[in-house]
């Protein structure tokens, strides 16, 4: 419904960060690390916590709490629900599945939402690495081809239709900063993406316990990705980002909008001078994002809505505040 995207100029923005020079993607990183490190003081913390291996000490259930912790021997000898904690390994492994198919491809705010997605990718990446954690991703331009693993330390992956590229976890800054070029610079493709194939990607070949955080509009039917989801929930802490522009929540009031599908290029003019249009736009919209969010809750993934009008850094700051504070009380749900 929402995938309708204006063809009147937005506000005026900066390039894309695939058109620009190498200094900007850094500039972007610096402004990343300043800001994480200066709002999240403390002790390292993710945007998730990462699963344990090893077993630590007990504790009383509380709502929230992951069923499959529970600690069945305490709470037989207790008849109270214990859960048992478990030590963090020193090593987690965060994989990114980011959509950079052609819905992505637009913007009425400060930023495109595909500037979004890379700008999310330069924050989790910090966030990982800076723990001396591994870090990989796919990619999925739109289509369903794939794109056998390649190295992407020398620049980013291959272009066309229809491609899904992974990009092989590694540890480090020098690799990680590959990475996100390899993701700026991946250059959208026309065409309907798969969503659900994308983050099939992460459950084929499976991989020990990690996190793993899906970054996309999810305009996608709900029925195409939500059972990919809950299987890669069994055996990974999952996230999803949730990237939204004001304008596929709401419609201006200009008169006659030309507007057009980005994946299927069709066009077609609405009057916006009509307020019922508008209000069922809305209605339709706000219905729309709600079955998201609830299809996400029944996968069992931890939901952060960013969206290009706003501060998307200080959103993801508040998220991982959230998490952390979560954490303290035994529940990150």
């Amino acid at each position: 419904m929402a995938r309708a995207a204006p063809v009147t100029s937005p506000t005026p923005r900066p390039a894309p960060l695939a058109d620009r020079s190498e200094a900007v993607l850094s500039r972007l990183q610096l402004l990343v690390t300043r800001k994480l490190d200066g709002l999240l003081q403390g002790d390292y913390a993710g945007l998730l916590p990462g699963p344990g291996s090893e077993a630590g000490e007990s504790r009383e259930y509380r709502p929230g709490d992951d069923v499959r912790r529970m600690d069945w021997p305490v709470t037989a000898r207790t008849t109270t629900p214990h859960v048992r904690r478990t030590v963090a390994d020193r090593e987690l492994e965060t994989w990114l599945a980011l959509d950079l198919s052609a819905s992505l491809d637009f913007g009425t705010g400060q930023w495109l939402k595909r500037e979004v997605v890379v700008a999310a990718a330069a924050a989790i990446t910090h966030l990982t690495v800076r723990g001396g954690n591994r870090i990989g991703a796919v990619i999925g331009t739109g289509g369903g081809a794939s794109a056998p693993a390649r190295r992407w330390r020398g620049g980013p992956p291959p272009a066309g239709p229809g491609v899904l590229t992974r990009l092989p976890a590694r540890s480090g800054r020098k690799e990680a900063q590959g990475l996100l070029r390899a993701v700026a610079g991946t250059a959208i493709q026309p065409g309907r993406g798969d969503l659900g194939a994308l983050i099939e990607m992460l459950n084929r070949p499976p991989r020990r316990r990690g996190v793993a955080v899906v970054v996309s509009d999810f305009l996608a039917p709900a029925e195409q990705w939500s059972r990919p989801m809950r299987k890669l929930r069994v055996r990974h802490d999952v996230l999803a980002i949730e990237v939204v522009d004001p304008r596929e929540l709401e419609l201006p009031d200009v008169g006659v909008l030309p507007v057009v599908d980005p994946e299927s290029g069709e066009l077609h003019e609405v009057q916006t001078a009509d307020p019922r249009l508008r209000q069922r736009y809305a209605e339709a919209a706000a219905a729309q994002r709600a079955a998201i969010a609830a299809a996400l809750r029944g996968a069992g993934a931890a939901h952060l809505r960013l969206r290009t009008d706003r501060d998307w850094l200080l959103d993801m700051v508040r998220f991982v505040a959230a998490q952390r504070h979560a954490r303290t009380r035994g529940t990150t749900r």
